[in-house]
């Protein structure tokens, strides 16, 4: 029996395309009873839930406004912007506006405390062991280029939403620069991005 709260996770309109395809996916022959209307409802939502997020690109979600940083910037005005900001990470640009990499709080995590150390409270506590001097210290005279991650997950504007969950999944990020077909920043999805896309009105699937 399918699950029907796990093809929920927001409010999307099902399409009669959408239960015809789930009636399809229910083996035998079909008694409708509680039971059958609980499943047939999950396998429909599931369906259209797949066809929204094929059919929505990244341009349809994505922050066209970018916080970026410099390769030349240094980290203390990449620390500065993130905080002014309110953001857990930036796209690093070269001249171009071209993506060379992304930083992260995790990045300046990992440089500051060592290998080891990927939270504020990880770092708190090799802090509170007695360890002298600033953890920043190392790497106060250093510039994004030093510490980011390169090279960058980026995609284009035309790459799916599907896909781009599946990218936040499998590599354990929470935002992905958009770029053209010349690799220059346009944009910025996040998850937040991602989780609201299938409330948006329906694209056709096309480039």
């Amino acid at each position: 029996m399918a699950d029907q709260k796990a093809y929920n996770p927001v409010d999307i309109e099902i399409s009669d395309d959408d239960i015809y395809e789930a009636m399809k996916d229910i083996r035998g022959y079909l008694d409708i009873t509680p039971a059958d209307v609980k499943e047939l409802y999950g396998l429909a939502y599931r369906h259209a839930y797949e066809r929204i997020a094929c059919s929505i690109k990244a341009r349809d979600v994505m922050t066209a406004q970018v916080i970026s940083v410099k390769k030349t910037t240094p980290l203390k005005d990449v620390a500065r912007i993130m905080a002014e900001y309110g953001i857990s990470g930036v796209p690093v640009v070269d001249e171009d506006g071209t993506v060379a990499g992304v930083i992260s709080e995790k990045d300046f995590f990992s440089r500051m405390g060592g290998k080891g150390t990927k939270s504020f409270m990880s770092l708190l506590a090799a802090c509170m062991e007695g360890k002298e001097g600033c953890p920043a210290d190392p790497i106060r005279a250093e510039t994004a280029a030093d510490i980011m991650s390169s090279p960058p997950l980026a995609v284009e504007a035309h790459a799916p939403l599907r896909d781009i969950g599946n990218i936040f999944s499998e590599n354990h990020i929470n935002r992905v620069p958009v770029v053209d077909e010349t690799g220059r920043l346009i944009g910025i999805v996040s998850r937040t991005d991602v989780l609201r896309g299938p409330l948006l009105k329906e694209r056709p699937c096309s480039p």
